[in-house]
């Protein structure tokens, strides 16, 4: 069978030739190489996000708990007998969720003076090693925690009839948090660059 030739002087019917794809430009690179790093920072500001708005909601709420509680007994000679169980609840678990924050701002208390001493590398691999042990306890305490609050689930508490276990629920959930919030950041513990409350401002999250 013979084939003719098209008006290009190329047989009819003979494959196009392939066309090379484009290299992809140094932007591009970049903005796949960005892509992954930025996905982890809108997970960890809505990790503190929302680590923040529960401490605000509990604490909004204990005031006015506390608050209407005082009026209630000195105006009206009355208290309301399950504020300060259900406050003394709120407030243990305050504590707890309150602990990933204060990890990120470099709030705990810390004796820095050894390492203070040594060089950088040495200074970066005592932070290593404090963050492993770190994290650890709080794997521990975890799976602690965990345990406790099943054991006290059935018992209730003598005025709201919660279950007991509800406070003690605050600590895997705290250690938990303290654990995320540390392999969030884990590159900026080692490096002592803790946070401030603005460092994730609104604005900043736009640019």
């Amino acid at each position: 069978m013979m084939m003719h030739p098209g008006p290009s002087g190329k047989p009819a019917g003979a494959p196009a030739p392939a066309v090379p794809a484009a290299a992809p430009s140094a932007a591009d690179v970049r903005a796949a190489a960005r892509a992954p790093h930025a996905g982890l920072q809108r997970l960890e500001r809505g990790v503190v996000r929302t680590n923040q708005a529960l401490i605000v909601a509990l604490m909004a709420s204990m005031a006015v708990l506390v608050f209407a509680n005082v009026v209630s007994r000195y105006v009206f000679n009355h208290s309301i007998l399950w504020v300060e169980e259900l406050t003394q609840i709120q407030m243990i678990w305050v504590t707890y969720l309150g602990a990933g924050l204060a990890l990120r701002e470099g709030r705990h208390v810390s004796v820095d003076t050894l390492q203070d001493l040594l060089p950088p590398p040495l200074q970066r691999l005592l932070r290593t090693l404090i963050a492993i042990a770190l994290a650890t306890f709080m794997l521990v305490l975890l799976v602690l925690g965990v345990q406790i609050a099943q054991f006290t689930w059935a018992q209730e508490t003598p005025m709201m009839g919660l279950p007991t276990g509800l406070p003690y629920l605050a600590i895997p959930v705290g250690a938990a948090g303290v654990l995320l919030h540390l392999l969030l950041f884990w590159r900026r513990f080692v490096e002592r660059r803790f946070e401030q409350a603005e460092d994730l401002a609104p604005d900043e999250e736009a640019a």
